[in-house]
């Protein structure tokens, strides 16, 4: 066995900043009024958390890119099966993808139906105004009775995911994304993870940030 740094800083300060958001996102929603202005301050964080993650997803560390963890039906099913690899549980596993593609996509979406979504009262979204009416509405009722909902089945079905990794195979999954690193056979690769790599994802990060706000400089 050996140690190897599965999962880069940049990877680790993602994953929990975006819990942090979507939870703020959740509960500044329920409460409304006067936290409505952070509700929409969180969101363009999340959607800018989302825009680096797709570009890390290219040019982070190993197990982070997207060509290291995208899997068929067939090595899904076949991973349920019990015909997993050694390599498959070393960073997002068959499962493991389904969940973070059902995650940042419901997120992602949650977040482009917030954009559109007017609720008639004191709260529109900045690219309402660049819909139809039919569409506002649309976006309205996905983004507070449906994708809120889902998104919320899918946050619980992660967390039961992890207790059950946790109890039945003994796996901790939570350590490797605290520390970045992971016990894993010899041979596997670490993730690279040194200054050089966390420069370029905070110049990503800026990007993105910069890429949102002139976005919202448009739509203004």
């Amino acid at each position: 066995m050996q140690t190897t740094r599965v999962w880069d800083l940049p990877t680790r300060l993602f994953h929990w900043l975006l819990a942090i958001a979507v939870i703020g996102l959740v509960v500044t929603g329920q409460i409304g009024g006067n936290w409505m202005d952070w509700h929409f301050r969180l969101g363009y964080c999340v959607l800018t958390l989302l825009l680096f993650r797709l570009v890390w997803g290219f040019v982070g560390g190993h197990w982070s890119r997207f060509a290291n963890f995208f899997y068929s039906p067939r090595t899904i099913w076949r991973y349920m099966r019990g015909q997993g690899t050694t390599e498959q549980g070393v960073g997002h596993n068959p499962l493991g993808f389904l969940s973070v593609l059902g995650l940042l996509g419901v997120t992602l979406l949650q977040v482009a139906s917030g954009l559109f979504s007017d609720d008639e009262i004191a709260t529109t979204g900045p690219l309402s105004k660049f819909a139809s009416g039919e569409w506002v509405s649309r976006a309205s009722d996905y983004h507070t009775e449906v994708g809120k909902i889902v998104l919320l089945a899918l946050f619980v079905l992660h967390i039961a995911a992890i207790v059950f990794y946790r109890i039945k195979r003994g796996q901790n999954l939570v350590s490797p994304m605290l520390n970045g690193d992971k016990q894993t056979p010899t041979g596997m690769p670490s993730a690279r993870d040194d200054w050089t790599s966390r420069c370029m994802a905070l110049l990503v990060f800026v990007l993105c940030a910069a890429s949102v706000t002139a976005l919202l400089a448009w739509a203004a």
